[in-house]
């Protein structure tokens, strides 16, 4: 009997590990090129069930994949530039409900570029993949190099 059981455990080294990495709760931001040159800061404000949160959001230079390479079970990849920004805003007690998102991105003189209302539904994030547990919602909200602002989800 006792053989059984330890041949059921056996089975059970494969699972996948689950790492404490948390998960921040917000919106993310990504602007495409070539608009992203003219725009030097964002404000956010995310807005449900009466009451309204305003988000930091500092533009970073974003950057995609380039190359990829693998090699066995090891793969690397060479990351540049895109010209494109990106950045995160964090929004305490998000839902994962519809959100009305005002959304103002601005140049260095402080001039509007880019002023949207939207509507987005924040998704629970999964860090360390679907087997181990749900994080925090995040949303996400893109706006292409001509100025058109999407759910970018």
């Amino acid at each position: 009997m006792a053989t059984g059981v330890l041949f059921a455990l056996s089975g059970c080294a494969a699972e996948q590990e689950c790492t404490l990495i948390g998960t921040s709760v917000g919106i993310s931001v990504r602007v495409d090129a070539p608009l992203a040159d003219r725009v030097s800061a964002t404000e956010l404000t995310a807005c449900w069930n009466g009451s309204c949160r305003t988000a930091k959001v500092e533009l970073h230079p974003a950057g995609g994949v380039a190359r990829q390479t693998c090699e066995g079970e090891a793969c690397t990849a060479e990351v540049e530039p895109t010209g494109g920004k990106q950045g995160f805003g964090d929004v305490a007690g998000l839902p994962k409900a519809p959100v009305r998102v005002e959304l103002r991105l601005k140049g260095q003189g402080g001039e509007v570029v880019v002023e949207r209302e939207l509507t987005v539904t924040p998704e629970g994030s999964f860090p360390n993949g679907p087997n181990c547990g749900e994080g925090g919602p995040q949303a996400a909200i893109a706006v292409s190099g001509s100025g058109v602002v999407s759910d970018g989800g």
